[in-house]
């Protein structure tokens, strides 16, 4: 008797063991999360909106080659080529104001400026056995530019130019006898590449290379009867430093 009781009671714990299993269930197991790594855009900066500034600069690397031809009415009679050089350079300073837009990393937008200062160029030479000297001097000039940047941080973009200019010139023949003016106005074209570094969120500074063309074109001396012709290329490079102020 007691054997059969013993024998139910280990039937009896078995039995409910397995009944504590099933009531659990089936635990699956727990896998640690994924962790996607953020990818931070690097910061380009504000370049746009409106800006104005000045600049400092020289120019330079001229190719007015002089040569005079003498007119008789309108025959040619004399031709001298090859009498020197009046190729401009000298210091200048000018001012500035243009908008930019932004896309992204690229800036673009216009600019007008407008320069003067002491920009010349002059030689002597002799002209029918007589000394000569030919001077060539820019009074101001004027242009209207359109700009392309990439901001390659948020201080500094780098940038190139193309547009319109316009200049304004006089050309002045003399001996020891006397001088004569000519003044002359004369559109062409201009291109640049520069640099600008911010110093502060309104306020930066900047360098830029420019080279202006105004073709070629003729400057008379003397009267319809007797005169002198020359063809005047005030072709040159311009080298600035400047700031702008943006708003």
């Amino acid at each position: 008797m007691r054997h059969t009781s013993f024998l139910a009671m280990f039937a009896l714990g078995i039995l409910s063991g397995a009944s504590g299993a099933l009531a659990g269930g089936y635990v699956a197991p727990v896998a640690a999360p994924v962790v996607t790594p953020t990818v931070e855009v690097a910061p380009v900066g504000d370049w746009a909106g409106g800006y104005v500034g000045g600049s400092i600069g020289y120019a330079f690397g001229g190719d007015d080659e002089i040569g005079l031809d003498r007119y008789v009415g309108d025959t040619r009679v004399e031709r001298n080529t090859g009498l020197g050089q009046a190729d401009l350079k000298g210091v200048n300073a000018g001012l500035h104001a243009g908008y930019r837009w932004q896309r992204d990393n690229w800036v673009f937008g216009p600019e007008l400026w407008v320069e003067g200062g002491s920009i010349d160029g002059s030689d002597s030479f002799l002209l029918d056995g007589v000394e000569t000297e030919l001077e060539s001097s820019v009074n101001y000039m004027v242009g209207l530019q359109f700009k392309t940047g990439y901001a390659v941080n948020p201080q500094t973009l780098v940038y190139g130019t193309a547009g319109a200019v316009y200049g304004d010139f006089d050309y002045d023949l003399g001996t020891a006898a006397g001088s004569e003016t000519a003044s002359f106005e004369e559109t062409g074209y201009s291109l640049g590449l520069g640099v600008e570094r911010r110093i502060r969120d309104n306020l930066s500074v900047f360098a830029e290379w420019q080279y202006r063309n105004f073709g070629d074109t003729d400057v008379d001396f003397g009267d319809d009867t007797d005169r002198l012709v020359s063809g005047a290329t005030p072709e040159h490079h311009n080298i600035k430093l400047g700031v702008n102020f943006s708003f």
